[in-house]
């Protein structure tokens, strides 16, 4: 079992003191276990996350009376320290990043509520020079795309255009030329879906064919030296709007929306699995304590962190938390 650490999903209307007594009666036989990481300094959600030097950089995203913002900020989990740094030259939600050749690249996005204005915007950001430049942008505007970095190269998959519809589209940067070209699309078009590298291979994992109940448990692989998608185990429960990461070679699978549209607030999936591509198949992980989507995750040396994102359906219960998950 690979090691996977702590991490915890608490509402923003839930006290730490009766989350933590949740938190306690988790006793995962396997040994998986969800824990607060610290929080961020307002709530956060549809955020855009990378991992540079053992710092955490915290991009764009919604706030409670925020559609899209410019921020960014810089996250020590060593210390638990934010630091403010130069906003974006735009605003943006839904946006998607990755790192490459020590910069950090955000892609696309929306500017509005609800997925209204797609933007094919690129920047690409400098941590040592707290700086940020355009470069070559997507050949049609696109939010909630999956971007990944490999082999030197940026892909941006799947997305929602500006007339909301859900496409297939799957782009390539080459920072060499500044330039994008198209690759094979995805088998099924689809927005918020997971989206994780593992062995040199593309896992794009779940996500939404349409509306919000329009869930799918796709998943399926793309191989770079081909060209070619093929299909593998699907998750357990179809989900959208989760938080995808790669960790010891594995796939983790937490949150989503919506489960249940009838409660108030309404619920998210608390839903967590994990991917085996040695045997190709998902189990299941201790569940989160409380559903949440539209979180961002990244891994930091042995620890799996989640942060932000609406412990309700929609904007519904913004959070501010960062959560850990980890196995001993």
């Amino acid at each position: 079992m690979s090691r996977i650490r702590s991490r915890v999903l608490l509402g923003s209307a839930i006290a730490i003191a009766l989350a933590a007594a949740a938190y306690a009666a988790l006793a995962p036989a396997d040994g998986a276990s969800w824990s607060v990481k610290g929080t961020m300094p307002f709530a956060r959600a549809e955020i855009a996350v990378a991992e540079h030097g053992g710092k955490v950089y915290i991009m764009t995203g919604q706030s409670p009376g925020v559609e899209a913002n410019g921020f960014i900020q810089e996250y020590d989990p060593a210390s638990g320290n934010w630091r403010d740094l130069s906003f974006m030259p735009t605003v943006a939600s839904h946006a998607g990043a990755a790192v490459l050749n020590d910069k950090i690249y955000l892609v696309g996005g929306f500017v509005a509520n609800v997925h209204v204005g797609a933007v094919a915007r690129v920047f690409e950001y400098d941590p040592a020079a707290d700086s940020w430049r355009a470069v070559a942008p997507l050949a049609a505007p696109r939010g909630s795309a999956g971007v990944v970095a490999l082999n030197g190269k940026i892909h941006a998959i799947g997305g929602r255009d500006p007339a909301l519809n859900v496409v297939a589209t799957h782009e390539i940067y080459d920072p060499a030329t500044d330039s994008w070209s198209y690759a094979a699309p995805l088998p099924v078009g689809r927005d918020h879906l997971g989206i994780a590298v593992i062995d040199g291979l593309i896992h794009v994992f779940g996500g939404r064919t349409g509306a919000s109940v329009a869930l799918v448990g796709n998943h399926d692989v793309y191989d770079p030296a081909t060209d070619v998608w093929t299909s593998a185990a699907p998750l357990l429960t179809p989900r959208s709007a989760g938080v995808g990461l790669a960790m010891d070679g594995r796939i983790i699978y937490a949150g989503g929306e919506c489960k249940d549209a009838t409660t108030s607030p309404r619920l998210t999936f608390d839903e967590a699995e994990l991917y085996d591509p040695a045997s190709d198949t998902w189990e299941a992980l201790p569940p989160m304590p409380q559903g949440i989507h539209a979180a961002a995750g990244i891994v930091v040396g042995e620890e799996a962190l989640f942060i932000g994102g609406n412990g309700g359906c929609g904007g519904e219960l913004p959070q501010n938390q960062i959560l850990a998950l980890t196995f001993p």
